[in-house]
């Protein structure tokens, strides 16, 4: 019995045991299930907060900061434009952007729109037709916007803000702006719309550059619900906007203003048509260019042509005229054929090919050197030179001077000019074109042919970028271009020797600087006639260029005036040259010769 009662108890005692054995199996296995489940959910939740924190944050991060970020993280900040200053190394933004706001109205929260309008009128001072014309767009409960008034400074938004009225709202708008106005359009050029609608930018700097100026625009990207809510599982894509570059121009403010201003003053005393004023190093880096008549970006719609947004310093095409005698007798001493105090006969007046060409005082000087040729600007002396090395020869230093062909300036709209006439069979074509007539030219062409002869024979490409400053930190750095030899500096040394008379004792004394020895030549150039063969009678182009000190050259500069009611280029255009090359002189501080 006892036996019996053991063995059942021992049975119970091990049912027990393996009963607590399959329990506590069992809760093993419960327990292992939850804290996997539990570790599931909390890597689900780690890896969302990931991709919330770290992948999607610049997404989120983006919607959270409201419509003005939204706006700056989504739409480039266009880059801005610098001119320098030449002696203290500074910069100034000539084209910038700056904020301002779009006024409208949402018709649905307005109640009264005559009431809505007049208090509005207490900033705007409406016109009376203006005024009816906007109540008539705002008087419909169901429109939910109509534009009000652009371009409103923030004072007048807060203004506004403070009256408290239901139904007007704010848009931010990101304008373009130019604070020198009218002192140098034609080389930044403007922003404008297109046929399109599209901003972008116009001709100068912001034309040539609008890819590196604009930037790229950004991206943002998810799916709504029917209730407008961001659906959480759908997919999503945030790429913030890249601003445009920064370009540092090498135009010197200070230089850039005395041009201009220097230039419509002499443009209004002579009632000319038009004038360009040019300053570069010898080594092809303008410091100013200026043309009239100049436009404003800022009021670009308000121009009588589109015409005027052409930069005539390098879109104009004329004939050079005289200064052109400076080309021909640099390739003449250059061969070798001629030399300063060569002499020959002046007749006064020359027969090629059945036409006649006389001196523009149509005299005869008798025996005459080469530098008097320049003195006295005579048409014959230059034929004679260029006669010395025939026309294919001539032809050839007229195409390494540069003429005929695109000088690489980054600015838009550049003419190649036209000398195709000196490859004309017969030699009157070359006999004019020696003078300057029957071939064309641009203003900074001419600038650059006279560099050559300043910097000691080379020829440069004109440069106006200095540097480009990307968003990343990058800079790219603009240097000069040096090209061909065009002549020797033996030929430089004894043009300028020549050139140096032309201003003491020549034609051009109104370019004289006291205590500098200047270098330089005047050009009268006749104007074709717009409708027909030949000459339209007392409408000349009036041009002076030259280099000072004429031994070790500061600058190069052309002045070109466009039909002045004087003649002769010594009237218009050198004594601006003249009183330029002063203000140019002091302010580089180039110690005198004298």
């Amino acid at each position: 019995m006892n036996f019996y009662k053991n063995m059942r108890t021992k049975k119970w005692s091990n049912y027990k045991k393996n009963e607590r054995k399959s329990n506590s199996g069992t809760f093993t296995f419960r327990t292992r299930v939850v804290l996997g489940l539990f570790f599931v959910f909390a890597a689900l939740i780690g890896i969302k907060l990931f991709i919330l924190q770290v992948i999607e944050h610049e997404f989120y991060e983006a919607l959270a900061t409201g419509q003005h970020e939204i706006y700056k993280n989504l739409f480039p900040e266009r880059g801005e434009i610098f001119y320098n200053e030449e002696m203290t190394g500074e910069s100034y933004a000539v084209a910038t952007n700056h904020s301002m706001s779009l006024v409208y109205a949402d018709p649905r929260h307005i109640t009264d729109s005559e009431e809505f309008i007049e208090r509005l009128d207490e900033v705007f001072e409406f016109e009376d037709e203006e005024k009816e014309e906007i109540i008539g767009r705002i008087s419909n409960p169901e429109d939910p916007y109509e534009p009000i008034r652009h371009e409103v400074p923030d004072n007048v938004v807060d203004q506004i803000k403070s009256m408290e009225l239901e139904g007007v709202g704010f848009i931010e708008e990101r304008l373009r702006f130019y604070p020198e106005n009218n002192m140098g359009g034609h080389i930044l050029g403007f922003v404008g719309s297109d046929e399109e609608g599209n901003l972008g930018g116009k001709y100068g700097i912001e034309g040539h550059f609008e890819n590196d100026l604009s930037g790229d625009q950004g991206f943002l990207h998810s799916a709504l619900s029917a209730t407008g809510s961001w659906i959480t599982v759908a997919d999503r894509s945030f790429k913030p906007a890249v601003d445009g570059a920064d370009i540092y121009l090498t135009i010197d403010r200070n230089i850039q203003y005395q041009a201009c201003t220097k230039l419509y003053a002499t443009v209004a005393k002579h009632g000319a048509d038009g004038g360009s004023i040019i300053v570069m190093r010898p080594d092809g880096k303008l410091l100013a260019m200026c043309s009239a008549p100049d436009f404003n970006p800022n009021n670009y719609s308000e121009v009588e042509e589109i015409s005027y947004f052409n930069n005539p310093a390098i879109f104009n095409q004329y004939e050079p005229g005289s200064v052109f005698k400076a080309i021909t007798m640099a390739a003449a001493l250059n061969e070798g054929a001629v030399n300063p105090k060569t002499t020959y006969e002046d007749p006064g007046e020359l027969e090629i090919d059945d036409h006649k060409i006389r001196n523009f005082d149509e005299k005869a000087h008798g025996i005459q050197t080469m530098t008097q040729v320049l003195e006295k600007s005579l048409n014959t002396g230059a034929i004679f030179a260029m006669e010395q090395i025939g026309k294919d020869k001539f032809r050839e230093y007229v195409e390494k001077f540069g003429f005929g062909k695109l000088t690489g300036i980054a600015l838009d709209s550049e003419s190649a000019g036209n000398i195709a006439s000196l490859r004309f069979p017969g030699d009157i074509f070359a006999a004019t074109g020696s003078f300057g007539q029957g071939v064309t030219v641009t203003p900074l062409q001419m600038a650059a042919s006279f560099a050559v002869i300043a910097n000691g024979g080379k020829l440069v490409e004109p440069y106006i970028i200095d540097k480009i400053e990307y968003p990343n930190g990058d800079v790219e750095y603009f240097e000069r271009e040096e090209l061909d030899e065009v002549i020797s500096q033996r030929t430089a040394t004894l043009l300028s020797g020549m050139l140096v008379t032309v201003v003491e004792g020549g034609h051009a004394t109104k370019a004289k600087v006291p205590g500098y020895y200047v270098a330089g030549k005047t050009g009268t150039a006749q104007v074709p006639k717009k409708n027909g063969v030949g000459y339209a009678p007392g409408v000349t182009i009036g041009s002076f260029i030259g280099y000072v000190p004429a031994q070790d050259p500061a600058f190069v500069m052309l002045v070109k005036i466009d039909r002045p009611d004087v003649m002769w280029g010594s009237e218009s255009a050198a004594p601006l040259f003249g009183e330029m090359a002063q203000f140019l002189l002091n302010y580089l501080q180039v110690p005198p010769d004298y």
